[in-house]
């Protein structure tokens, strides 16, 4: 039998504890070492070294190490004992590794504090006097004290309820609260939902109304809420994101490339009758040619920034490549309540019976509408008062508090009463499903006002036109308005021994009131804005299908054709026939959490990459089991923290659109950086290639091909992920799931951009072996020196092709001054390695006459000229 099925007796004989005193000191110790603390099982924390080897797993990195060994074994059959290139390539793993987990560790310390923020206490009975504690220390058999407005600290059986409500959206996804009942009893060992247990309460809910006591049942791990959060373990697997997966497959065909590349160049050489070891030093050159060494680090970057300035926007990104996957994200499943709505009930329709007016309270507060709604706030329990900010505090039931809200601007509750004190109450209870209060009037009369629901009150109504009452009932319930009548009984003087009946004859008819839980201001722009941008939103909650259906439709979610599905009937179905509709339903309503897990599998199925929003509890696993999931700082549970990638410290669901934009534009820089350094790259594995089959020997050393990796590509790619959007990226649709990162122009215009660096490349080489010139004779090495400055300025100038398909003059330096700032340095670097005689030795280098660079000079520029009449002639050619 459960805790809920219990009676009071019978639970408090089980756990020993004496409802007037509490549990001792003794007790309390020996609770704890039986049960456990009142804490979840916290996620092992990965080590240090595990983080790092974590961090080495990625191809491109493994590439990275493999060209750093092939450098060191190249070295050492030279046998000159310069490791420079094995350490920078080294060095530069070290980098990239060191960025990813400082950035990560920064996220963790921020949530940290966030979570310090959203500690709690709870007032418990101990020893026979009540003391109020940290909810961790809470133990099986205390007696916790149930105020209105406290938070609760576990799971706990009720001793007794008096007028006692709890809010339970963060465990079941419902807005509207629960009423308590500590007699209610259960048929046999049936189950029941959460929802409908209503003897007991639960850890991460909250009193809204009345008071009561009750014994803790379970703590931690044991609750509802860590029977839920266990659920993650479930869900233990991180995905890898989009551009992970893609650069993962980038990294694989670039080793192919190099294995294949150095196969050609073997047989090449054997069939010439090269030296083997000069043959073999070749293909090294050419692997190493071919690795884009600072790709990671400058991704990385590129992340670590859009993290930056994401956390502007109120975002605390959890795992570095969330930012870049929310740029690839198609689908967004958000929670209702507290997500998309404020989760605070709010006044909508006011209709008052006598002048029969019906009116908006976005529109204003009329006259007659001041009339329903200044009886209807008398006739609550809501406690008004001041924060430590100096805000008005309401605490009540939320219907109540969205009555006493409405009114307040004209009229205070306080100064209400004043005029109308108040004289009697008959308390809400679930079997008359109506409440009244009796107030003095100013004249020295009475008025007894009674609210409920409609179908209670129409029947005892003595006046009032009932049929236009019914009529506007059933229009604020399309709207999925919950409804409140209101009635009045106005009489001279108090019978001697009033009774409810008394109080509740004769009424009159006064208004009735439409209160919903409305969506949040930003909503309905954030959706259309997604949709704008190719994202379809779609609501997954718990709450029920009429009023999840109502917000969104008034938000833009359900859109005409669009259908709704209940968790009932998400039951009746296989997953092959979910996930052939799921994209036919944009409103998921009365769900479970494993019932989420359920939905967000299948549209992963459909190959969507899904982020998925929510703050509670119930929540959790759906958020872990998402492409990224995304939580709420402010009202969010810790455990729905816990599971997201994202945390917006501002609940402001819009942020999440922000940080759409900001992945898609981090996804840009990274296809712009990969055009970048490949377009050098396989112009580099063409140049080696063509040479070879000519004849010509290589025309770059290893140490080349690394310094240009580094060095000229290095250097202005860095600053490359400081690179502004130039374009709007929300206007087009996500890039497919399973789309190549050469898609979309990417590949042909590296495959253009190589063929012209190979081009001016050769011919570099042709001229330093074939044409004297200043009086230098011809010799391979000048052929070298010569490629290796073409292809080195070419590389740096194409850093500017590359940011727009319009032309580099377009864009002014301050559009990013480090981009300039870095290809100066490098083309600086770059001549001073090539003409100081020093420096030149370590590189293989020979000085070069003014003619030679002259020659240069007109060699680097060609590319620049060609794509900038390119751009001219077909725009489109560079649009990727």
């Amino acid at each position: 039998m459960q805790a809920f099925q219990k009676g009071v007796q019978a639970t408090l004989k089980a756990l020993g504890t004496k409802p007037d005193q509490g549990l001792s000191e003794n007790q309390v110790e020996k609770s704890r070492q039986e049960h456990g603390k009142n804490v979840f099982v916290a996620e092992k924390k990965t080590s240090l070294a595990k983080k790092i080897l974590l961090s080495l797993k990625d191809v491109a990195t493994i590439i990275l190490l493999i060209a750093a060994g092939i450098s060191f074994v190249a070295t050492y059959l030279e046998g000159n004992n310069n490791y420079f290139e094995s350490l920078l390539v080294i060095g530069i793993v070290v980098i990239n590794s060191a960025l990813s987990i400082f950035q990560e560790g920064k996220a963790e310390s921020s949530l940290a504090a966030l979570k310090d923020l959203n500690k709690s206490q709870v007032k418990v009975l101990r020893d026979g006097q009540p003391e109020l504690i940290d909810s961790d220390d809470v133990v099986v058999g205390d007696i916790l004290l149930l105020e209105n407005g406290r938070s609760i600290a576990a799971d706990a059986r009720l001793i007794e309820a008096v007028e006692l409500q709890t809010e339970e959206s963060a465990l079941t996804g419902e807005s509207l609260p629960v009423e308590k009942d500590a007699e209610a009893t259960f048929e046999g060992d049936k189950d029941v939902d959460l929802g409908e247990r209503v003897t007991m309460v639960y850890r991460g809910t909250t009193v809204v109304n009345g008071h009561g006591l009750a014994i803790v049942t379970a703590v931690g791990m044991a609750t509802e809420m860590g029977k839920i959060a266990s659920l993650l373990n479930n869900e233990n697997s991180t995905p890898l994101t989009p551009l992970q997966r893609r650069l993962a497959q980038l990294g694989r065909n670039i080793s192919y490339l190099a294995i294949i590349s150095a196969i050609v160049v073997l047989t090449l050489g054997i069939a010439q009758g090269m030296d083997l070891k000069h043959i073999f030093l070749t293909a090294i050159s050419l692997a190493v040619a071919i690795v884009p060494e600072t790709l990671p680090v400058i991704v990385t970057m590129t992340l670590a920034l859009g993290v930056q300035r994401i956390a502007k926007k109120h975002a605390i990104i959890r795992r570095l490549p969330a930012v870049e996957t929310l740029g690839t994200t198609n689908v967004i499943a958000s929670d209702k309540t507290g997500t998309l709505t404020q989760n605070k009930m709010t006044v909508r329709q006011v209709w008052q019976a006598s002048q029969n007016q019906l009116s908006a309270t976005a529109d204003g507060i009329t006259p007659e509408a001041e009339e329903v709604l200044s009886l209807a706030a008398m006739s609550t329990n809501v406690a008004v008062a001041e924060d430590e900010d100096g805000e008005t505090r309401f605490d009540g039931l939320p219907t109540e508090v969205a009555l006493v809200r409405a009114i307040d601007p004209i009229k205070s509750r306080e100064d209400l009463l004043i005029e109308y004190p108040v004289v009697d109450q008959v308390p809400f209870n679930s079997t008359k499903k109506r409440m009244t209060t009796v107030h003095q009037r100013p004249d020295g009369g009475y008025i007894a006002i009674t609210k409920g629901a409609f179908d209670v009150l129409a029947p005892m109504l003595a006046n009032g036109d009932v049929a236009e009452a019914e009529k506007i009932n059933q229009k604020f319930g399309r709207q999925a308005l919950r409804v409140l009548t209101i009635t009045k009984h106005v009489f001279n003087q108090l019978p001697e021994e009033p009774t409810q009946e008394f109080y509740e004859s004769n009424l009159e008819l006064v208004g009735l009131v439409g209160i919903i839980d409305p969506p949040r201001p930003e909503s309905a722009a954030a959706v259309a804005q997604a949709r704008q941008a190719g994202v379809k939103t779609v609501m997954i909650t718990g709450d029920h299908v009429e009023t999840a259906s109502a917000i969104a439709r008034e938000i833009g979610i359900l859109q005409p054709g669009d259908k709704t599905l209940t968790g009932a009937e998400l039951a009746q179905l296989s997953d092959a026939e979910l996930d052939k509709n799921v994209k036919d339903y944009s409103v998921y309503a009365r769900v479970t959490p494993t019932d989420k897990i359920r939905i967000i599998k299948s549209w992963q199925r459909q190959d969507a990459t899904i982020a998925m929003t929510g703050d509670g509890v119930n929540d959790a696993p759906a958020l872990k089991a998402a492409n990224v999931g995304i939580s709420m700082g402010q009202t969010g549970t810790d455990v729905a923290r816990g599971a997201s990638d994202i945390v917006l410290t501002d609940d402001n669901f819009a942020t999440i659109i922000s940080a759409i934009e900001e992945g898609r534009g981090v996804y840009v820089k990274v296809r712009k950086t990969i055009n970048f350094l490949l377009s050098a790259n396989i112009s580099e594995l063409i140049a080696i290639l063509i040479a070879m089959i000519l004849g010509w020997g290589s025309p770059l050393l290893p140490i080349h091909l690394l310094f240009i990796n580094l060095v000229a590509d290095g250097l202005p790619g860095f600053a490359l992920s400081r690179e502004p959007m130039l374009t709007n990226v929300m206007d087009k649709a996500p890039m497919p799931k399973n789309a190549s990162l050469f898609s979309q122009g990417l590949g042909r215009q590296i495959a253009l951009n190589a063929s012209l660096f190979a081009l001016v490349t050769l011919g570099a080489i042709w001229f330093g072996q074939n044409v004297a010139m200043g009086g230098i004779a011809t010799s391979e090495e000048v052929g070298q020196t010569m490629a290796f400055v073409v292809l080195s300025l070419t590389s740096i100038i194409h850093v500017f092709n590359i940011r727009s398909e319009k032309s580099l003059f377009s864009i002014r330096y301050g559009a990013n001054p480090s981009l300039v700032n870095m290809a100066i340095l490098a083309t600086l670097i770059t001549i001073a390695v090539s003409v100081i005689p020093g420096v030149q030795g370590l590189f293989g280098l020979v000085s070069l006459s003014a003619s030679h660079w002259l020659m240069i000079v007109l060699l680097t520029v060609v590319p620049t000229i060609i794509l900038e009449i390119l751009k001219k002639i077909s725009p489109k050619l560079f649009q990727v």
